[in-house]
């Protein structure tokens, strides 16, 4: 047997690692090539790790939105049924069916479709529409665009609605501004919608259903109202158009009704940074008054006896303060909004902060309240709005408000009344968002 010196073992040694250090350096070139030249990841298809992060900062060409359940109380239903004029036709796994026109496909939790993953339920002919028969919206059974994803959860059955953004408006339009209301307002909130639902696909809100948005007061109420000729022309005539500020579209947040004023970013407890510096105070007036002032919700006023404030209070402080001594404004935000309420009480103090804490802070049952118009309605979970005054007087605590939601953005009535008056939708928009540029990006 040949005798390798211990000199020629280093060799030989030295000469495997080099080998070796080739041999992974092409494995690893030829992987890297194969990754570059794969087709990106399409919407709707779920990774792992770090590539659903990746996802979560892809742009998607889809809108993906959970669909509630009736009421819009929760994500998961216990069942579904759907159908679709010309037909459905239902993929699982390497497996299709097909479903007649008018006919209903039912999907229970337990079925033996879920066992290879997501349903996906189609419209036979190509502009249909899917109804969910077993859901009601307030225009009655639902119709989507688009396709139908069905996962199943130990709860339930979650539905996903993919399809494209601008159809995605054509449901949003109608179920967050009356279809009733000027072509020139509608292209405002088409335009607004539309911004906003760009900025929400560039997330996940629901990453564990790869979706960016439901579709309730948490987003954008969708396909609560029925399509509509006018809030689809409205659509059509902004095509693409959002709201650019910086370079970048931005969330065009928008309210109900206005006060005379609008608040700025602030209200929510964020720093003004040049990322949101057009979301500002404004006036939404001319030089013939405020466009709101004969609207019902422009003032409003409640007369709250002090045991019912206090009770309201000891409910909703978070901690128990004893009987209310006072209450009272103690810092205000651009346009006069209330950012903290003081409440003080036999056993101490609670101090409430921004807009929506402190219109939760002072919500609830148990008063009335009245309106510009002296039409009179029970007080609910949120107090009207946050331009508020509180006094006591008699016995009584008196909030004289003014405006409904939270004054940030657009005035949606505003927009109306401007509208009403000649103003085009550029103009309004640019009334509400300062500084920015109106693009179709």
């Amino acid at each position: 047997m040949m005798r390798i010196s211990r000199r020629d073992g280093w060799l030989y040694y030295l000469t495997g690692i080099i080998v070796s250090l080739l041999l992974i350096s092409g494995l690893i070139y030829i992987l890297t090539g194969d990754i570059e030249k794969a087709e990106p990841e399409e919407p709707g298809q779920k990774s792992d790790g770090m590539e659903a992060e990746k996802g979560r900062r892809k742009k998607y060409d889809k809108i993906r939105v959970v669909i509630m359940t009736g009421g819009f109380e929760h994500i998961v239903h216990n069942q579904a049924e759907f159908e679709a004029e010309n037909g459905l036709v239902i993929t699982y796994g390497d497996e299709t069916k097909e479903y007649a026109g008018g006919e209903t496909f039912r999907m229970e939790p337990d079925s033996e479709m879920f066992q290879d993953g997501t349903v996906i339920i189609s419209a036979k002919e190509a502009n249909d529409k899917i109804t969910i028969s077993s859901l009601k919206r307030g225009y009655g059974e639902p119709y989507y665009r688009g396709t139908l994803e069905l996962y199943t959860t130990a709860e339930g059955i979650v539905i996903v609605n993919e399809l494209p953004l601008e159809e995605y408006l054509y449901a949003v339009v109608p179920s967050e501004m009356p279809a009733s209301y000027e072509q020139e307002a509608l292209k405002v909130q088409a335009v607004c919608a539309r911004s906003y639902a760009y900025c929400q696909m560039e997330d996940l809100g629901y990453p564990e259903y790869d979706a960016h948005v439901d579709d309730s007061v948490s987003y954008q109420v969708y396909g609560n109202s029925e399509e509509n000729e006018t809030t689809v022309a409205a659509v059509d005539d902004t095509k693409g158009e959002k709201l650019v500020y910086n370079g970048n579209v931005v969330k065009a947040y928008y309210f109900s009704t206005s006060c005379g004023t609008t608040t700025g970013i602030d209200a929510w407890g964020t720093e003004e940074s040049e990322d949101n510096a057009y979301l500002q105070s404004v006036e939404v007036s001319s030089e013939d008054g405020y466009y709101e002032e004969d609207l019902a919700w422009f003032q409003w006023e409640a007369v709250i006896p002090e045991k019912t404030m206090s009770n309201l209070v000891g409910l909703n402080a978070g901690k128990d303060i004893g009987t209310l001594v006072s209450l009272e404004v103690t810092e205000r935000g651009s346009g006069g909004i209330a950012l903290k309420v003081t409440a003080k009480g036999t056993k101490g103090r609670v101090t409430v902060e921004t807009e929506n804490k402190i219109r939760t802070f002072l919500g609830g049952s148990g008063y009335r309240i009245t309106k510009t118009d002296n039409t009179v309605v029970d007080s609910g979970k949120l107090l009207p709005s946050a331009f508020i005054t509180i006094t006591k007087k008699d016995g009584n605590y008196m909030i004289r408000g003014g405006g409904y939601g939270h004054g940030i953005g657009m005035s949606q009535n505003g927009a109306n009344e401007m509208a009403k008056q000649g103003m085009k939708y550029e103009e309004i928009l640019k009334l509400f968002y300062q500084e920015v540029e109106i693009a179709a990006q």
